[in-house]
């Protein structure tokens, strides 16, 4: 089972990393560990040694066939669900990697980085679905599939010219502003449309 996952894909929120519009010309993609797979409500146990750990509330799609190089057309007929997700980020070490430029295996991929909710079978388009993150009860991520910069299908396609898709992977869908700090006691909690997919309790 393989994790990936797509960097800078809502315009607003390269606006609050960087300071400013950033479009990447193709996907920016990393992998995370299979030991980063956190589900099933269990809690997130927020590393002591890491530096600021932030939240990034994503939508998640299942991949559900074998693919390789897939054209952009068919890319629909390669995942069947949906959930939210968090993709949990060493913000301090990413920061520092970024300075470098060296990769972001760490403070991406560590144990536990990645949770995922419930999933809901895909009916229509993906592209118009709309999602939000909940901190201890308030808003903090308002998502909506329209505003990605390059899309699942997109995704799907360019992912597969390097990557053979199997069925189980996952792919983390890049995340809108918002991101922020988690602390011990923090309640996340995900929803897609109205429906409460995720929740996460941070120890």
């Amino acid at each position: 089972m393989k994790i990936f996952a797509v960097g800078m894909n809502y315009l607003m929120h390269t606006v609050e990393l960087h300071g400013s519009e950033y479009r990447p010309t193709s996907p920016v993609i990393f992998t995370k560990a299979d030991s980063s797979l956190l589900k099933d409500g269990k809690p997130f146990f927020i590393p002591d040694d890491m530096g600021r750990i932030d939240y990034e509330g994503e939508l998640v799609v299942r991949i559900c066939r074998l693919g390789k190089s897939v054209p952009e057309r068919f890319a629909s007929r390669y995942y069947d669900a949906v959930t939210v997700g968090l993709d949990f980020t060493a913000r301090d070490m990413q920061n520092e990697a970024r300075k470098q430029g060296l990769p972001w295996t760490i403070c991406k991929g560590f144990d536990g980085s990645a949770i995922i909710g419930e999933w809901l079978p895909l009916e229509g388009d993906v592209q118009k679905l709309n999602f939000r993150l909940d901190k201890n009860g308030t808003t903090v991520q308002d998502g909506h599939a329209t505003d990605m910069l390059f899309s699942v299908n997109q995704l799907i396609s360019y992912i597969s010219n390097y990557f053979t898709l199997k069925t189980g992977d996952l792919l983390f869908t890049g995340t809108p502003a918002g991101v922020g700090p988690v602390a011990v006691g923090d309640l996340l909690e995900g929803y897609i449309e109205n429906r409460r997919v995720l929740s996460c309790q941070c120890k």
